[in-house]
């Protein structure tokens, strides 16, 4: 359960002695109680990483601008890039999806009952087949086919309900087509994408089928901000299940969904509680 009067402070910097200090001196300073604390220093990389969620105190006024412009300086003598959260604001997530609807069912249930806590602005598909489920949301839905030869102003659209909706995060609910590297460039680090992971890689068409030919032992998915590479962009997190020789491939492709629901809603989770750091193409993720 998150106290309402909840923020996020979040910080990277060089490893420095005192960059711990630094961040909880303040906040006592201040009068705020820190509830939650992670830390990590990257030894090889000498890249240290902070998250504290604290409360605010309740005998005097919060002032959140003062509170910034206070830090700012500290950070300052740290070389220290840092952001603050209110907890309880809900940012504007756009989702976007083709024709399976297992991770658009589940992110859209989260939602209803409070165990994302985000707002939908809208939904985009270039089908038109999940419109009613939208609709029994009262999510606006837009249905934006596209082809080859109108893929660009089909990208153009979209972008623009993004930019309209306010939104914050992306995500690729099992979004069917291809981005191009204009568009990756503009939502990297702020969109995420699911896939299903199975070892050893099985690419092309059907690959639960060809993963059941080959006696596969897990399946698994993968969730990751995307970028100009297909598939490779850095790994928020990942979940996998254990299967056997009894698995048909239809069973494979049952267990595969059920942890690209998870893994994708667990991912967004981690996004909107600010514990995710990008650093050099990868990802640190505290409290995970």
């Amino acid at each position: 359960m998150t106290h309402p009067d909840t923020y996020i402070l979040n910080a990277t910097s060089p490893s420095r002695l005192g960059t711990v200090d630094v961040v909880t001196r303040y906040l006592r300073e201040q009068g705020c109680y820190v509830a939650d604390m992670q830390t990590f220093d990257d030894a090889r990389a000498g890249q240290f990483f902070i998250r504290a969620e604290f409360r605010r105190p309740q005998e005097q006024a919060f002032d959140e601008e003062a509170f910034r412009s206070g830090f700012a300086g500290r950070a300052a003598d740290f070389d220290m890039e840092w952001r603050l959260t209110d907890r309880s604001r809900k940012p504007n997530v756009v989702i976007l999806v083709s024709k399976f609807d297992h991770c658009l069912n589940d992110l859209l249930y989260r939602y209803r009952t409070g165990q994302l806590a985000i707002e939908i602005p809208a939904i985009i598909s270039n089908h038109p087949d999940l419109q009613r489920l939208a609709d029994w949301h009262h999510i606006p839905f837009y249905h934006l086919p596209v082809t080859p030869e109108t893929k660009a102003e089909q990208e153009a659209q979209m972008w623009d309900i993004i930019r309209e909706s306010e939104a914050e995060l992306v995500v690729l609910a099992r979004y069917m087509q291809v981005l191009s590297p204009e568009l990756c460039t503009r939502l990297e680090g702020w969109a995420i994408n699911i896939h299903h992971s199975l070892l050893p890689g099985f690419k092309g068409a059907m690959p639960y089928h060809q993963a059941y030919q080959k006696g596969v032992k897990l399946v698994g998915a993968t969730a990751h901000y995307i970028n100009d590479d297909l598939d490779e962009g850095p790994i928020i997190t990942q979940g996998i299940q254990p299967v056997d020789h009894s698995h048909y491939p239809e069973d494979l492709v049952a267990k595969g969904r059920d942890v690209e629901c998870i893994t994708l809603a667990r991912a967004i989770q981690y996004h909107i509680e600010q514990r995710v750091f990008m650093y050099q193409g990868k990802t640190v993720v505290l409290g995970s």
